[in-house]
């Protein structure tokens, strides 16, 4: 392997590191953009035909498209005049495929969509199906040389942090809690968020909660006889995409839930008009999922962990010096819905407390993995006993906290989840008064209108009319 590239996701961070310093000041100019080329040019031992490349990667780092261009141009312009990051998220940066030399069955990156779109090889290197892809990322990761790469969200979003007269809430996923240090509190995140400009950091377990007891109802509706069934988890868009795009006649079985993401973004737009939401996660998907048309306006903008890590170092933020604001907003269930299991866990509390005599009981299966997911989809579809009629399927092998863009090992993170659930004061999310709470503030006085016809029931519902192709 050649060693300019090899390991390109560190050397990614760092490009994306210089822009935020400059960025965050006020001081990026063009000759700064060609600077950082310079500078990663004789760090690296770039050669010229290389250089466009670099600068596709600085465009990427910025949220903007790779051009053909070989200058930089209205890059600045662009980036402040953007209220939200265009698709496609996941793109190829032409230029170095030829480094992996001729057997490419032994890259990186060969069968990383073996279960997906399949990454296709054609005479320049991988071809993305953007109809067929999922954004589960794994192409994005395997690739070390840095020939697939995902857009960064944060160049536009510095503009509404620095406006005070601008609203911004960073909703972040349940999968956070240690993936900034072992001792980083929940409370001393909420603190480096503000210090950034955020007016508030919003647990999105605590939609999680409102989702699950919306779920819930929906199993106890829809699930009457042994032959019935009910498909989530609606918090996962690989799940959902696998399912709608490939399995049509199932995915009339799967909740209409939005994921609590979405759900986060327009109940806090409603609550809290003309604000902005940005989403912190562990996910490439997100970053997809957020720009679904169907979806589109409840999230602004979404970042990863590892995204986060950078802007914190490259902010000087220290999270373990900072003091924590510590809010107990979502239950053990919402917090759990991290790892695989956890949606299960958490319906099922609800079923068991909503209807406790049913005479259909809930009987779960959990799968994660896209690989899991599709062979669980084919027994269904072949007529199999699955012996369950709730199944929740996660994309990433342990749920979100195994996703492509976390800071620290799954089995690690899954442990640090399940004591940040016990640690809530709030077991179940039939017990979290901050859901009746939101729910009375979005009209609703009882908590089974949650699935009734409704504005508010319609927040929380997805538009599964027509397919983005």
């Amino acid at each position: 392997m050649d060693e300019r590239f090899n390991d390109f996701q560190a050397k990614r961070m760092e490009i994306f590191r210089e822009l935020v310093k400059k960025r965050w000041k006020g001081q990026l100019k063009n000759e700064d953009l060609e600077g950082l080329v310079n500078k990663m040019k004789d760090k690296y031992n770039y050669n010229e035909g290389d250089i466009p490349f670099v600068k596709n990667h600085i465009r990427l780092a910025m949220g903007l498209n790779p051009r053909r261009d070989t200058e930089f141009s209205d890059e600045l312009k662009e980036v402040r005049d953007l209220n939200c990051v265009k698709g496609p998220v996941v793109t190829k940066i032409d230029g170095v495929c030829h480094y992996c030399g001729e057997k490419f069955e032994e890259s990186d990156c060969y069968g990383s969509c073996k279960y997906e779109a399949q990454v296709y090889k054609r005479s320049r290197g991988p071809v993305i199906v953007n109809n067929k892809c999922l954004s589960c990322g794994k192409c994005v990761t395997s690739c070390s040389f840095g020939a697939i790469a995902d857009k960064i969200e944060f160049m536009p979003l510095v503009d509404f942090l620095k406006d005070k007269d601008t609203v911004v809430f960073a909703s972040v996923a349940p999968s956070i809690v240690g993936q900034f240090g072992d001792n980083i509190t929940m409370g001393q995140l909420r603190t480096a968020f503000r210090l950034l400009g955020f007016k508030d950091m919003v647990e999105t377990a605590l939609f999680a909660d409102i989702l699950t007891i919306k779920e819930a109802l929906e199993f106890d509706e829809l699930v009457t006889t042994k032959d019935d069934f009910f498909l989530t988890s609606c918090c996962c868009p690989v799940w959902i995409n696998l399912t709608e795009k490939n399995y049509p006649k199932l995915f009339e079985h799967m909740s209409p839930s939005v994921s609590p993401m979405i759900a986060s973004g327009r109940i806090l737009k409603k609550l809290y008009p003309n604000s902005k939401v940005v989403f912190i996660a562990p996910c490439i998907a997100k970053k997809a999922e957020a720009k679904d048309e169907r979806l589109e306006g409840a999230i602004d903008f979404v970042l990863t962990f590892r995204e986060m890590e950078e802007i914190f170092k490259a902010l000087d933020i220290r999270l373990k010096e900072l003091p924590g604001d510590e809010k107990d907003q979502a239950s053990f269930g919402g917090r759990v819905y991290a790892r695989t299991g956890g949606v299960s866990f958490s319906v099922k509390t609800v079923v068991n407390r909503l209807a406790p005599r049913r005479l259909i009981k809930f009987k779960a299966k959990k799968v994660d993995g896209v690989k899991d997911c599709k062979k669980i989809l084919d027994d269904i579809s072949n007529g199999k006993d699955i012996g369950a009629n709730f199944i929740e399927g996660m994309g990433c092998e342990g749920g979100c906290v195994g996703g492509p863009r976390t800071n620290i090992d799954k089995d690690k993170a899954t442990n640090i989840v399940n004591e940040f659930g016990e640690d809530s004061l709030i077991m179940t999310p039939f017990d979290n008064m901050n859901v009746v709470k939101i729910l009375k503030e979005l009209g609703l006085k009882h908590i089974e209108d949650i699935i009734g016809d409704n504005e508010a029931a319609k927040i929380l519902t997805r538009d599964v009319k027509k397919l983005v192709h």
